[in-house]
């Protein structure tokens, strides 16, 4: 058995001069916490920072405690069954968030990164801890609850709206034999909730071109479906397309929950990945446990246009949704290249599970490039009474591929086409967002 390594040495004096930090100082003075232990958790080796945290004693802490007497209770309880687990599994583990308890008695809340370090024989010999103050990511998660708050409160304005144009509704269909022109004023109505679900118009953005396209499969019933583009500072912008479950005004309500958290997770992390994983935990909280659980897909995406090189970088996360297609300018008219899948595997269904991940992809869009993000109500559309032949996603991809032009409002325009050709068999709301670099760079 490799002998544990003894306590660590106080810190040497730096050298004279005007450069005089040493590798020992930088150590003791970083702006996070630094300690090792042995394998059976005594501390060997701690910086002064952790130290001043804590408000402990060098003396009082190498060999004579171990990482988990610096935890509260709970956060010892959390390190014996899951946190030592997993790093003798793995062999190091990141951003575990915990508790360390400081000699004041207050609470210190940390993110604990650690890694097991091995002697020449490869047995392991010390485990080093990084440790970060995580007092900044509570300030952040009160303003997420925030946020949340004011989410909730929408979602009740939207579905006392919501629940009077069903109302509404009802009453309409009774008198349908009466009067046809109720009829229609309920369309109307509802036909301008659903426009209240979807950005009025898309916002202008310097070196990228945008189109969308709604297709309503049917005026008596609200869509699930839902799109947005805003800016996130002067060079980025996010944007997400994503469909929930069901119709009528419980879909409508959970989309304008997904909205308005969306929105809010996206400003708050910027991570396409990050954003989903924060809807996942809403959803999930508010129709997890329901007789009626509500989920959706969506895919989010954080687009940085580069008008002077005339490309365009585009991170995204999908969470279940049908992947995006990429149509490429420079490729043949016709060709399989012209248009590709977006591949992001992993994406889980948002809101189903409680810890779903999802997985984060990236693409350069050219000179001319386009990404198409769609809903699954154009490749559900039927093609034969029984239901049996559906349009899919590879006629898709080669309906696309035979497009002469693919600029974004081309190629929106011609799959709005297509959606009228197929008439009756689409059965399900349609949503198109489609983002281009220009074929040529602003003048």
């Amino acid at each position: 058995m490799t002998p544990a390594p003894g306590p660590d040495p106080e810190p040497a004096a730096p050298a004279p001069g005007p450069y005089a930090d040493s590798a020992e100082e930088l150590y003791e003075t970083a702006p996070c916490g630094f300690l090792s232990t042995a394998m059976d958790g005594t501390i060997t080796k701690i910086n002064g920072t952790l130290l001043r945290w804590l408000g402990r004693d060098r003396a009082g802490t190498v060999g004579r405690a171990r990482f988990s007497d610096l935890l509260t209770t709970g956060g010892r309880l959390y390190h014996e069954t899951h946190f030592a687990p997993l790093l003798s599994m793995r062999g190091e583990i990141g951003g575990i968030a915990l508790q360390m308890r400081a000699s004041t008695g207050d609470r210190l809340p940390v993110l604990v990164s650690a890694a097991v370090r091995h002697a020449a024989d490869g047995t392991p010999a010390l485990v080093h801890y990084t440790v970060f103050d995580a007092a900044d990511r509570r300030t952040y998660e009160e303003e997420l609850l925030r946020r949340r708050t004011a989410a909730d409160e929408a979602r009740d304005l939207a579905e006392t709206a919501l629940r009077e144009a069903e109302e509404a509704r009802r009453q309409a269909e009774e008198a349908r034999a009466r009067s046809e022109a109720d009829r229609s004023r309920l369309t109307d109505a509802l036909a301008v909730l659903q426009q209240a679900l979807l950005p009025a118009e898309l916002p202008t953005v310097p070196g990228l071109d945008v189109a969308s396209y709604y297709y309503t499969a049917s005026p008596d019933r609200l869509g699930g479906d839902f799109y947005d583009l805003f800016a996130l500072d002067a060079r980025r912008w996010a944007f997400f397309l994503g469909d929930v479950t069901g119709k009528g005004p419980r879909a409508a309500a959970v989309t304008s929950l997904t909205r308005y958290t969306l929105r809010a997770a996206v400003f708050q992390e910027s991570d396409p990945a990050g954003a989903l994983t924060t809807l996942n935990a809403v959803l999930y909280d508010h129709y997890g446990d329901a007789d009626d659980p509500r989920h959706c897909t969506a895919v989010v995406g954080v687009v940085e246009p580069d008008p002077e090189r005339g490309r365009t970088t585009v991170r995204l996360a999908s969470g279940g949704h049908p992947p995006p297609l990429l149509l490429r300018a420079a490729e043949p008219v016709g060709t399989a290249d012209r248009a590709e899948w977006v591949l992001m595997p992993g994406g889980m269904l948002v809101g189903a599970l409680p810890d779903a991940s999802f997985t984060p992809a990236a693409v350069t869009l050219g000179p001319g490039d386009t990404l198409l993000l769609y809903t699954d109500g154009l490749t559900e559309a039927r093609l034969d009474s029984g239901r049996t032949d559906l349009y899919g996603e590879e006629r898709l991809r080669d309906f696309l591929a035979r497009q002469t032009s693919t600029a974004p409002e081309d190629v929106v325009a011609a799959v709005a086409a297509l959606l009228g050709k197929l008439g009756g068999g689409v059965d399900d709301d349609t949503a198109l967002l489609a983002l281009g670099t220009p074929l040529s760079p602003p003048g």
